[in-house]
C-alpha cells in the first residue's frame, strides 16, 4: 500500500502518524498519514482546480473510469478483505461481502453516469408557455466533503466516491480515523485507474481539522455518514452549503400473528448480530405478535447456539467478531446493565470475551431503558410482545429514529398499512432493514438522516437543475 495522503494524485506525507490498530488482536497493524488543517486546504484547493475540468468531461469517460474502479478492486478483491478484516475487525464472509458490494456500486455508478439527468418542461401546460419549449438539466455542484464511519470503511466510502465522479463533482474525502487503510488503498486502485488528479483527494485528519471542510466556501456540499449528534450538529454549522446526513438507526421488526416464523428467524439474527451489531440498520428491537412470542423466543436462541459464533473475524465461522474498541464494549455492558438493573431479562448471551460481546438477546424491557429508543450499535437484540398490528406501529415508531423497519406478514392488506404508518425511510416486508442494495433509495426520516444515498439518488443530491427556455415567436 501507497505511503501518504492522496491529494491532486500524488502520496504526500502526512503532517502527523495515525496509528491504525486491530480490534480484535489490539496489535498496531499499520500506521496511516494524518493530515492537517493546512493539507485540508491543499486538497481543497486540488478539488477547485480540477472541477473546471470534471465538469466538462464526456459521460462515457466517466462511465469508463468508473468501470475501470470496479476491475480494480475486483483484481485486489483479496487484499481489499484482508484489510477489512484487520482494520474494523470485520468477519471476513462480511468483508468479502463488502467488497463484493463496492464492486457494484462503481458498476451501478459507470451506468447511471451515461443516462441523461433532466427533463422537458411542459410549458404549454400554462396559456404564458405557448410557443415555448424547455428543458432542465442536471450541473455538478463542485467540490464535496465526503465523511465516513468506521463500519463499512470501503462502500460507504463508495457510495460517496462513485457518484461524485458519475457527475463530474469533485471530493475532499475524510475517512475515519478508526479505519483510515480502506479509503486509502481505494485512492490507489481510483489513481491507476486514471483518476483526473485533484477529482478525489483523501485525507485522513481528526474532527477538529476537518472543520475546515464545513467553513471553506469552496466547499459546496458535505456528505456525512456517522452519529446522529455530530451530524446534526454539521448541519447547523454549514449555512449555505447543502448536506446529506446518513445517521444513526433503532431498527424494529415486527412479526405478525400470520408470519412465517421459520423463515423470518435467521435474517433476524445475522440481522442483529452481524459484524457485532455495527451497522445503524442492525435489527435491535423484534415486535412479536402475542400468540408466537414463545416460537420466536425459542427459535432465536437455537439460532444464536447453533450459528451464530463469536470471536476471531479470520475465522469464517465466525458472525460477531470484535466491538471497534473498549469504549464500545464498555457502552454495550453498560446498556445490557441498565436494562436488566431496571428489569429486563437477559434470554442468551451477556458474556463478554476479549474485545467481543456474545450476541445478546433481552425480554421484558422497561420502555425507559435507553436500549428501547436509542441506537445499540452492538450485537444487542431486544423481544416485546404486542397484541394488536396498531399497537405494534406503535411500538415500532416509538423511538426518534427512522431509518428502516421490518415487518414479516403474509397479509398484502396489513403490509401496505405497514408502509403507510411506519416512520421510517424504507419499510421491508417480509425482510430485515439490515437489507439493502445498492441503487436503492437509502435515507432516514426524524434524527436518522437528511437527504437520501443509493447510485442514482446520491447523483441527484450532488447536482442541480437549470432550465433552459427558448422563445419559439
Amino acid at each position: 500500500m501507497k505511503s501518504g495522503l492522496l491529494i491532486n494524485n500524488q502520496w504526500i506525507p502526512g503532517a502527523g502518524r495515525l496509528p491504525v490498530r486491530n480490534p480484535f488482536t489490539g496489535r498496531e497493524i499499520a500506521e496511516a498519514p494524518l493530515g492537517d488543517a493546512g493539507q485540508i486546504r491543499e486538497a481543497i484547493a486540488a478539488a477547485t482546480a480540477a472541477f473546471e475540468f470534471t465538469r466538462r468531461q464526456p459521460a462515457h469517460q466517466r462511465a469508463t473510469l468508473l468501470r475501470a474502479v470496479a476491475g480494480g478492486i475486483g483484481q485486489r478483491r483479496a487484499e481489499f478483505a484482508r484489510v477489512l478484516v484487520e482494520e474494523v475487525g470485520k468477519p471476513i464472509g462480511f468483508a468479502e461481502a463488502e467488497v463484493a458490494r463496492a464492486i457494484l456500486t462503481f458498476e451501478a455508478a459507470a451506468e447511471e453516469a451515461r443516462r441523461p439527468r433532466g427533463e422537458l418542461l411542459a410549458l404549454d401546460a400554462m396559456p404564458a408557455g405557448e410557443s415555448h419549449f424547455g428543458l432542465s438539466q442536471r450541473f455538478p455542484l463542485g467540490v464535496i466533503a465526503g465523511v465516513t464511519p468506521f463500519n463499512f470503511p470501503l462502500n460507504l466510502v463508495a457510495h460517496k466516491v462513485a457518484p461524485c465522479i458519475a457527475t463530474g463533482n469533485t471530493m475532499v474525502l475524510k475517512p475515519a480515523p478508526k479505519t483510515p487503510l480502506s479509503a486509502l488503498l481505494l485512492a490507489e486502485v481510483l489513481v491507476d485507474a486514471g483518476l483526473p488528479p485533484g477529482q478525489v483527494n483523501v485525507v485522513p485528519c481528526s474532527n477538529a481539522d476537518a472543520a475546515v471542510l464545513t467553513g471553506d466556501d469552496r466547499v459546496k456540499k458535505i456528505s456525512f455518514t456517522g452519529s446522529s449528534t455530530v451530524g446534526w450538529a454539521l448541519k447547523a454549522q454549514c449555512g449555505k452549503k447543502r448536506i446529506t446526513l446518513e445517521l444513526g438507526g433503532n431498527a424494529p421488526v415486527i412479526v405478525h400473528e400470520d408470519a412465517d416464523v421459520a423463515a423470518a428467524l435467521g435474517p433476524i439474527a445475522m440481522g442483529a448480530f452481524g459484524q457485532a451489531g455495527q451497522s445503524c440498520i442492525s435489527v435491535q428491537r423484534v415486535l412479536v405478535h402475542e400468540s408466537r412470542y414463545g416460537e420466536v423466543r425459542e427459535g432465536l436462541t437455537a439460532v444464536i447456539r447453533e450459528k451464530i459464533h463469536t470471536g476471531d473475524p479470520a475465522d469464517r465461522r465466525t458472525v460477531v467478531g470484535p466491538l471497534i474498541d473498549a469504549q464500545a464494549l464498555s457502552r454495550s455492558a453498560g446498556l445490557i446493565r441498565e436494562a436488566l438493573e431496571k428489569g429486563a431479562r437477559l434470554v442468551a448471551g451477556g458474556g463478554i470475551h476479549g474485545p467481543c460481546l456474545e450476541a445478546t438477546v433481552l425480554e421484558d424491557l422497561p420502555a425507559d431503558c435507553a436500549l428501547a429508543t436509542e441506537e445499540a450499535f452492538a450485537p444487542i437484540l431486544t423481544l416485546h410482545r404486542y397484541q394488536t398490528f396498531e399497537e405494534a406501529i406503535a411500538l415500532a415508531n416509538a423511538t426518534r429514529y427512522g431509518l428502516q423497519a421490518g415487518v414479516f406478514t403474509r397479509d398484502i392488506t396489513r403490509a401496505m398499512r405497514a408502509f403507510d404508518a411506519l416512520e421510517f425511510g424504507g419499510v421491508l416486508i417480509n425482510q430485515v432493514p439490515t437489507w439493502r442494495v445498492e441503487t436503492m433509495p437509502y435515507g432516514g426520516i426524524k434524527d436518522s438522516g437528511f437527504g437520501r444515498e443509493g447510485v442514482r439518488y446520491a447523483m441527484e443530491e450532488m447536482t442541480e437543475p437549470k432550465s433552459l427556455i427558448l422563445n419559439l415567436h
